[in-house]
């Protein structure tokens, strides 16, 4: 049995490898050790550092691209590169990842509800400083947007992601607009996937252009409170649903 056990463990360490390697190049990047553009050594330097295969190497090289950390470009000053990552693919795994995870979790809606609008209410005062008529063009946009007859749910949907994104880009912050994604882009269709049966639209359009009149004035303390006010029809709104569903009620 500790022979058996032995030899598992050297498997899994030999299998473990490109993992081991791809972990140590991600280290040097995100140290600062290897910045953006910077080539990596090739291959055949790589695996006598390590001393590993190629082959082993080029697993672990695969792994940081499937990370978006390295680009690789071929012929003659080809190589393997640190990828220049930008802030809007940055968003989008952020979003997916958040999208993901809160998917395959058991998450209670108020939490989930209550985690959003914290984050949302962060950027609403610089919002309404930094707003530009870009932004507020984009919010209106969908607002107009959802008062159409006919509109189906998902573009309803989408529309209602689109204009909470579109204020939190107004903050004019790259890094909160980051960190914020998976909030707007994750958080908020499943939270609309519980309620978009029995929301009212013309309550939330209402809610919606209080926001942005409250952005465009430049004022923080409406835009808060229109966000606090769509927050607890959100949640009683969820609550409601959820109550129903569990009666066996259709929603």
């Amino acid at each position: 049995m500790e022979k058996q056990s032995t030899r598992k463990k050297t498997a899994k360490a030999k299998t473990d490898l490109p993992a081991q390697i791809a972990m140590a190049l991600r280290d040097s990047i995100l140290s600062g050790e290897l910045t953006a553009d910077d080539r990596l050594p090739s291959e055949s330097d790589l695996a006598e550092t390590f001393a590993v295969s190629r082959p082993t190497v080029r697993e672990a090289l695969k792994r940081l691209a499937a990370q978006s950390l390295i680009r690789t470009e071929r012929g003659a000053f080809g190589g393997a590169f640190v990828r220049r990552l930008s802030y809007q693919e940055a968003q989008a795994q952020h979003a997916t990842t958040s999208t993901l995870l809160l998917s395959i979790n058991e998450m209670d809606f108020d939490v989930a509800c209550e985690a959003r609008f914290a984050l949302e209410k962060s950027c609403t005062a610089l919002a309404a400083q930094r707003r530009s008529p870009d932004d507020l063009a984009a919010m209106r946009a969908e607002i107009h947007r959802q008062s159409q007859k006919g509109l189906s749910d998902e573009a309803f949907c989408a529309s209602d992601v689109a204009l909470h994104r579109a204020l939190v880009d107004a903050a004019g912050n790259p890094i909160l607009s980051y960190q914020l994604a998976g909030a707007v882009e994750a958080m908020q269709p499943l939270m609309n996937m519980i309620t978009f049966t029995d929301r009212s639209r013309e309550q939330i359009v209402t809610l919606h252009s209080q926001l942005t009149d409250a952005i465009e004035a430049g004022d923080a303390a409406g835009a808060d409170a229109a966000l606090s006010a769509l927050e607890r029809y959100t949640l009683a709104l969820g609550k409601g649903v959820i109550a129903a569903r569990g009666k066996g009620k259709p929603a």
